[in-house]
């Protein structure tokens, strides 16, 4: 009877749980929490969507800076100022020279970081680091000094070689993340099988780290593109992107500028997505 009676009671506990607690109200962390995310996400796209918007604008002369109304005039001449066409091609080229050759070193860098042991490992850790803790005042200083004591003069082979002083940083550092979780036995079985040490790094390794040097190098570009105070230190007479669009705004700021800054964003985010969509059917697969 009393088995008969615990069973019993051991049901109605399974059938008529203890009902929670009904909140009564507003959540007023939770809509704090959504208040701070939304005005985080304004602070972050606030001044993109203000560049594009006045990529339409149609001001009085150069000085883009009050709206007076919408024009797809911009766009349909954004190279109308030679002067910043210049710059925006030596930016492109600065950037995709630098990161380049960054790429090959710095990966090289990460690959030995991981792969070998060796004496000095951790002094060459420590300098990977510097370039990304130290601020870019000292940086570009020193290696303005550096320029001048070998007496190089300033102007695009300097701006190259300080791009990718910083570049190889970032580029290692991404890559070894990536390098870290390889499994290196499938080296080995390349070996076995009896593949070249070359053939297998082409063939095994360098396919399976293939997307952090993507990003590394998609970082890289983006980084040497938008540089400004290092590039400030040793460009010489040379001017690119960020130091026209400098001196632009001490004078005046043509819309073309924000024409140019608006499809570099658009080309970014096509980019974006299409490495996106291609990771998801590479998984899908």
């Amino acid at each position: 009877m009393t088995t008969q009676a615990g069973a019993a009671i051991a049901t109605a506990a399974q059938q008529d749980p203890v009902p929670k607690k009904v909140r009564i109200g507003p959540n007023w962390g939770d809509l704090l929490l959504r208040v701070a995310a939304g005005l985080v996400l304004l602070y972050l796209f606030l001044p993109i969507f203000v560049i594009v918007l006045f990529s339409f604008n149609d001001p009085k002369g150069k000085f883009n800076y009050s709206w007076q109304g919408f024009t797809l005039d911009n766009w349909l001449d954004p190279f109308k100022y030679p002067a910043l066409t210049s710059a925006l091609k030596l930016s492109l080229n600065v950037a995709a020279v630098s990161t380049a050759v960054a790429v090959v070193l710095g990966t090289l860098v990460a690959i030995a970081l991981v792969r070998q042991r060796w004496r000095g490992q951790r002094a060459v850790d420590t300098f990977l680091i510097l370039p990304l803790t130290a601020p870019e005042v000292v940086m570009g200083a020193a290696l303005l000094t550096l320029f001048l004591d070998f007496n190089t003069a300033a102007g695009y082979t300097t701006i190259v070689l300080s791009h990718i002083a910083f570049e190889v940083s970032f580029i290692a550092m991404t890559v070894r993340a990536r390098v870290r979780g390889f499994d290196w036995t499938l080296e080995d079985a390349s070996l076995d099988l009896g593949a070249s040490p070359t053939r297998t790094f082409f063939k095994v390794t360098l396919p399976l780290i293939v997307p952090g040097i993507v990003a590394a190098a998609m970082l890289s570009f983006a980084l040497s593109l938008d540089d400004f105070i290092i590039t400030y230190f040793v460009s010489g007479s040379e001017v690119t992107y960020p130091l026209y669009v400098n001196a632009a705004v001490k004078a005046a700021v043509p819309p073309q500028i924000n024409v140019l800054a608006t499809a570099i964003l658009v080309v970014s985010l096509v980019l974006l997505a299409a490495g996106t969509l291609y990771r998801r059917k590479k998984i899908d697969a």
